[in-house]
C-alpha cells in the first residue's frame, strides 16, 4: 500500500500556529507615507477606513525618502530613462546611473572602487561569501550581534568560522591566536548595531586584525549618512577608513532610497564583481533608484545639517523618555531600545500604542533579537518635534500603566510608583 502523502498544510499551519502561541506572530500595518509629512503617515485599516498616526520606527533616519533634490533627481530620470535598468549588468550591461553612483560611493568612503546591490542584504552576503570563498583555506571571525545577512554570507561561504562575543577584544584575539598564522583571516563587524544602539570597535578591532593579518570588512549601513563630516558612518567619523578593507553600506536608511554596496580596493571590488553570484545574477538597480541615491549622496556630502539635528533630537527624546523612568537603553548612537522583555507583551503594547495613541512602533520580538530582550525599537529623526515627543512619553507611560510594566528611576532619584503615575503625566 502506498504511503499517505505528505501533510503539507499541516506542516505549515503548525509552523504559524507556533508563532501565535508565542507570541511573535508578525502583523504588518499598511502604511501610506505622504510627501512633506513624514513623520505622520496614513495607517489603512481592514475596513477601508484612514487615520493618521506617528511613526517611530522608520529606517529613513534622515527623511532622506522625501528630501526635494532626490524627489526632483528620480522625476528626472524616470522621464529620461524610463522605470528598469533592462537586467543584469552581464546581459544589459552598465547603464550611466549606475556607474555615476559608484563613483559617489567610492569617493564617500576614500576608497578605489564600490559595487552597487539591490539591497543591503544582498551585498553583504555576496560580498562576505565570495571574498572567502576566494581566500584557500580561509577563517572568518564574526561578532555575535552581526546581521542575519553578514551571518548568511558567512555561513554561505562554507569557510571555518568562529564567532566572538560582542564586542569582546579578548576573546577576538584568543580566537585570532588559535589559527594558524599562515592563514587568511577576515574580521567581520558593524559600526552601528541596530538593536542594541551600541557602536562597534572599529580602531581596536582594525588594530587585532592587522596584528594577526587578517582582513576586515565593516557593515557600515546603520551608519553610513549619519556620520562623518560626509556621511560616510562611524568609520569616517573616527578618521578610521583607511584602517578598514571593505565597507559595506545601505542606501535605504540614511540615504532614503533602497539598495546597498560595497566599497574597498579596485581589486578587492573586481573579485566580488567577478565571482559573486548575487551579483552576476541579479537584474541591477534602475536608474531612477541610482540617481535618487546620487542625490541624497551628494546633498548629505556637503549638508551637515541634517546629521546635527537628527543627534541632537536623539539625545532629546532619550532625555525626556529616561527622565519619565521608562526602561531604555542607554546607547551612544542614534537608536532608542525600549526594553519590554516579553513577546507577548511586547506586541500587545505595540498594538495599544497603534489602536489607542495613534503612535506606530513595531516590536522586536525573537529571532531578531534573543528572548527575554524584546523591546520597542525607537528611531528619532530631525523631523520629529518636541510636541510630538512629550506626547510618545505620555503615550508609553500610559502603556506601561496598562500593561503593569515596571518604570524605573528617575535620573533625579525620584521613583516612580503606581500611585504617582498620574502626577508624572501632568
Amino acid at each position: 500500500m502506498p504511503n499517505p502523502s505528505f501533510p503539507y498544510d499541516s506542516c505549515f499551519q503548525d509552523l504559524i500556529g507556533k508563532l501565535h502561541s508565542e507570541g511573535r506572530y508578525r502583523v504588518f500595518a499598511e502604511l501610506e507615507r505622504e510627501v512633506g509629512r513624514f513623520p505622520i503617515v496614513h495607517l489603512h485599516s481592514a475596513d477601508g477606513s484612514q487615520r493618521e498616526v506617528v511613526v517611530w520606527c522608520s529606517n529613513d533616519y534622515l527623511g532622506m525618502g522625501h528630501h526635494p533634490s532626490v524627489l526632483s533627481a528620480m522625476h528626472r530620470s524616470l522621464d529620461s530613462f524610463g522605470a528598469g535598468s533592462g537586467g543584469t549588468r552581464n546581459i544589459a550591461g552598465n547603464h550611466n546611473s549606475i556607474v555615476c553612483l559608484e563613483k559617489e560611493l567610492a569617493e564617500l568612503h576614500d576608497k578605489e572602487a564600490a559595487l552597487a546591490f539591490s539591497s543591503g542584504y544582498v551585498a553583504n552576503v555576496t560580498a562576505l561569501s565570495t571574498l572567502a570563498k576566494a581566500l584557500p583555506g580561509c577563517v572568518v571571525f564574526s561578532d555575535s550581534e552581526n546581521h542575519a545577512s553578514m551571518i548568511q554570507g558567512i555561513r554561505g561561504s562554507r569557510c571555518r568560522k568562529y564567532v566572538f562575543e560582542h564586542n569582546d577584544l579578548a576573546h577576538l584575539e584568543r580566537l585570532l591566536k588559535d589559527v594558524d598564522k599562515d592563514l587568511p583571516k577576515i574580521v567581520a563587524f558593524e559600526s552601528v548595531y541596530s538593536m542594541s544602539g551600541d557602536f562597534g570597535l572599529i580602531e581596536e578591532i582594525c588594530g587585532l586584525a592587522k596584528a594577526y593579518g587578517a582582513l576586515t570588512y565593516l557593515d557600515e549601513t546603520h551608519g553610513v549618512g549619519l556620520y562623518g563630516h560626509k556621511g560616510g558612518g562611524v568609520a569616517q567619523e573616527r578618521h578610521l577608513t583607511d584602517r578598514v578593507d571593505v565597507l559595506q553600506g545601505g542606501l535605504g536608511k540614511g540615504f532614503g532610497v533602497v539598495g546597498g554596496f560595497v566599497t574597498g580596493s579596485s581589486l578587492v571590488i573586481d573579485v566580488i564583481r567577478s565571482y559573486g553570484t548575487g551579483f552576476i545574477f541579479t537584474t541591477s538597480l534602475p536608474p531612477v533608484i541610482a540617481e535618487g541615491a546620487i542625490a541624497s549622496l551628494k546633498h548629505l556630502k556637503t549638508s551637515g545639517e541634517e546629521r546635527t539635528r537628527h543627534q541632537e533630537n536623539a539625545r532629546a527624546l532619550k532625555e525626556i523618555l529616561s527622565s519619565a523612568g521608562l526602561p531604555m537603553l542607554h546607547t551612544p548612537s542614534h537608536i532608542v531600545p525600549l526594553m519590554v522583555r516579553h513577546s507577548g507583551t511586547c506586541k500587545a503594547v505595540s498594538d495599544y500604542l497603534l489602536e489607542q495613541e495613534d503612535i506606530y512602533i513595531q516590536p522586536i520580538n525573537y529571532p531578531t533579537v534573543p528572548a527575554g530582550t524584546e523591546r520597542l525599537r525607537i528611531t528619532p529623526t530631525p523631523l520629529h518635534t518636541t510636541e510630538q515627543m512629550v506626547s510618545l512619553r505620555d503615550a508609553l507611560l500610559r502603556a506601561w500603566s496598562v500593561f503593569d510594566l515596571p518604570l524605573e528611576q528617575f535620573s533625579k532619584g525620584v521613583a516612580v510608583s503606581r500611585n504617582n503615575f498620574c502626577e508624572q503625566l501632568s
